[in-house]
């Protein structure tokens, strides 16, 4: 079962089924798009491996040439998490929680407003080069402080006053109320 929805899901790029097929299809199928990438298929000896394996768990050649051509074109710079899941509700006949899983690089919709991403690593950078670099980090932003305190003293002198909106006279009621007032 999880080799033909694996297969439709390489094919038609998402698929509905229920949360619980969802999640066991997306442990199957990670790991092949992983074993589908080019980088780990450098020579032609891992290249051929990957594909028998692959196509032993698939048993369907259009799925695995489709896996390897475009899935892995789109997914070669993705370091993991090549399917999202989405719920979608419950079925109406049983009840039974329906989800959408899908190929993430393949939904354009969903990738378009997002800017790429740069690769980056995950492990720490060594304690002598950043304390090399915060020190002469922290005497230029100093200097730029100072460098700006001028600056902002100049535009208050150069902004020139508004002119002021003429008052209002009062009017003889206004000047009777007030009276009026301070005589109780």
């Amino acid at each position: 079962m999880l080799a033909n929805m694996a297969c439709s899901l390489i094919e038609h790029k998402r698929i509905n089924t229920t949360v619980a097929k969802a999640k066991a299809l997306k442990q199957f199928i990670e790991p092949l798009i992983t074993k589908s990438k080019a980088e780990n298929n450098q020579s032609l000896e891992k290249g051929t491996h990957n594909r028998r394996i692959v196509f032993r768990n698939l048993r369907d050649k259009y799925a695995v040439s489709e896996l390897f051509s475009t899935v892995a074109e789109k997914v070669g710079d993705r370091p993991g998490g090549y399917t999202r899941i989405i719920k979608l509700g419950n079925r109406l006949g049983d009840n039974a929680d329906m989800a959408m899983i899908e190929l993430v690089d393949f939904n354009e919709i969903y990738n378009a407003g997002k800017p790429k991403k740069k690769k980056s690593t995950r492990r720490g950078r060594s304690s002598k080069k950043a304390e090399a670099t915060a020190a002469p980090a922290a005497e230029s932003v100093e200097e730029v402080e100072v460098a700006e305190a001028p600056k902002a003293e100049k535009e208050t002198k150069t902004e020139k006053p508004k002119a002021e909106a003429p008052k209002k006279e009062k009017t003889k009621d206004a000047e009777e109320t007030k009276t009026d007032d301070s005589k109780e």
